[in-house]
């Protein structure tokens, strides 16, 4: 009798952050509204029936959500100059992930840039197109540059 050999198993993901899943749940809740015109109300009626969402930091979920939708104009302002093409020829899933992440570079200057690009990465590989994550990318890079000029400057220099 052999022994058969037992299939090395994949090792487990870390589990997500809270603040990853409020971004996720952010990123949802901010699609229903792109595409489907949920406003806000009932976006935020229906994040709690969203399976993991108790885990989530839902105080930050929350303001994202708000932020986006109430600066949307603000934000595709600050994009336009970063993009290749006008932002409603954008996908929605990728138009999303970019206004996500330019509220929190512009709103949330203790998150180091670095983090806020990374997050917003990881969201286009995981709900986003083959190579969605690559232009988010590219964009954010020069976003940051725009909006956080001294800390990436900073950055560089430490290098």
């Amino acid at each position: 009798m052999t022994d058969i050999a037992k299939p090395a198993s994949t090792p487990k993901a870390p589990p997500k952050s809270p603040r990853r899943r409020a971004r996720e749940f952010a990123l949802q809740g901010l699609y229903q509204w792109r595409v489907g015109g949920a406003d806000e109300v009932a976006i935020e009626a229906h994040l709690p029936e969203l399976e993991g969402y108790g885990k989530a930091d839902q105080e930050l979920c929350k303001t994202l959500i708000r932020g986006v939708m109430r600066q949307r104009e603000t934000l595709e302002g600050h994009l336009a100059d970063a993009l290749d093409r006008p932002f409603d020829e954008l996908s929605p899933i990728e138009a999303i992930i970019l206004l996500l992440a330019t509220y929190e570079l512009s709103h949330f200057p203790e998150t180091p840039y670095r983090v806020i690009i990374n997050e917003a990465i990881e969201l286009a590989k995981g709900f986003g197109g083959t190579d969605g994550h690559r232009y988010v990318n590219g964009v954010l890079d020069k976003m940051a540059a725009k909006l956080r000029a001294e800390e990436v400057l900073a950055r560089r220099k430490s290098k």
